[in-house]
């Protein structure tokens, strides 16, 4: 029997426990701001470290969950898995619609982004484990991903400078495909300030924060188009206190997004000059950049690993191919700094962040036996880099 086979029946023996624990993590709240329960998440990946041999390293976020962090000494490429812990999702939605089954797919808050691709992971190493390979493998369990990973992402980044290629555990996309390029993502917090005056008697005196935030809000429209792959979007607006105030202040929150390092940075600079000038005299703008990832541009690099999935795919009898996607994840991350990075190797799944989100159950077991393969033979997509 191949190589390959032997995980594939490795990762099926498995798949009765994959789903009792896929059911215990879904019926968890832990959206990124409800750290009690993101901890339940962390015990878990903690504990199956501890049943894979790995090392475990945990690091507390103040008012975020923990940061788990397990290692696989083993021989060959560097290689760092990443999974994330949060939801989006507020406390209690787990009681309201807790774990279901509804013929082949799984349904539940975070059933697919990214409870799956988490668990994925973790039966990916126990079938290597059974098969007797040793990868070396770096494994973060994130907690705050939903929110931009601010506290984890400086791990991340120091991390990937010590990988050699990194793979990250979202779901595959609704129709199958991983993920080999991710836009670039920006979010930005205008504060407008005017003048208030009395609207019906002297009127002249006022500096309407809200006319100039309007004036924004359409010069910020029109970059929609400018660049091939650059979207603007004004989310939210809110300012003034009466109908007959000139209104003082007025705020927006503002989302960038591009495919290309170079489009992304020309339309920031774009986006930066419109907040900065103001139409109406007398009013100020300041600009606050809040969150943000750079482009995942599809390298050659990645195209190596796109190509050893797929080759791997083939392997267990059925085709896989790679896309493009507007949302960013930690793979922008490991992008950013050079590292070959491959995303959505989870199962596949949609509706993410919806009360529709599924998993599909028939997918578990091939995709996790294709994670495990490319773990495996990461080296064959590499040019690996020389000791730490």
């Amino acid at each position: 029997m191949s190589p390959t086979r032997t995980l594939a029946e490795n990762v099926e023996a498995q798949l009765p426990r994959y789903l009792v624990e896929l059911e215990q993590l879904v019926n968890i709240d832990c959206g990124s701001y409800t750290p009690e329960g993101v901890n339940r998440v962390a015990d878990f990946c903690a504990d199956a470290f501890g049943a894979l041999g790995a090392s475990v390293e945990r690091l507390p976020a103040e008012r975020l969950g923990d940061l788990v962090i397990g290692r696989l000494a083993g021989e060959g490429p560097r290689l760092l898995l990443i999974g994330h812990m949060d939801t989006v999702f507020d406390p209690g939605t787990a009681a309201e619609r807790p774990f279901r089954r509804d013929g082949d797919r799984a349904l539940g808050p975070g059933v697919t982004d990214m409870k799956g691709g988490l668990l994925a992971g973790f039966h990916a190493l126990a079938a290597l484990k059974a098969a007797g390979l040793a990868p070396a493998v770096t494994y973060v369990c994130n907690p705050d991903e939903e929110i931009g990973s601010p506290f984890s992402g400086p791990h991340i980044r120091r991390l990937a400078a010590e990988h050699d290629a990194a793979l990250v555990l979202e779901c595959a996309r609704a129709n199958g495909d991983i993920v080999s390029a991710r836009k670039g993502i920006a979010d930005y917090h205008v504060e407008i300030t005017g003048r208030a005056a009395h609207a019906g008697v002297e009127p002249e005196k006022g500096r309407s924060a809200v006319v100039e935030a309007a004036h924004k809000v359409l010069a910020l429209t029109a970059l929609n188009g400018r660049w091939p792959s650059v979207t603007v979007n004004v989310g939210v607006i809110e300012g003034g206190t009466r109908p007959n105030v000139v209104a003082a202040r007025c705020g927006l929150k503002v989302d960038l997004r591009a495919a290309s390092v170079v489009q992304f940075d020309a339309a920031a600079t774009e986006l930066e000059r419109i907040v900065t000038t103001a139409s109406v005299d007398g009013t100020h703008a300041t600009l606050d950049r809040v969150a943000g990832h750079q482009p995942m541009e599809r390298s050659p690099a990645i195209a190596r690993l796109v190509g050893l999935a797929q080759q791997v795919a083939g392997e267990l009898g059925f085709s896989v191919n790679d896309a493009a996607t507007g949302g960013a994840s930690d793979a922008n991350t490991c992008a950013a700094v050079g590292l070959p990075v491959l995303d959505g190797l989870g199962p596949i799944g949609g509706d993410d962040h919806s009360p529709d989100e599924w998993l599909d159950v028939t997918s578990i077991g091939p995709r996790t036996a294709l994670l495990a393969g490319v773990i495996t033979r990461i080296g064959e997509a590499l040019q690996v880099r020389g000791p730490m």
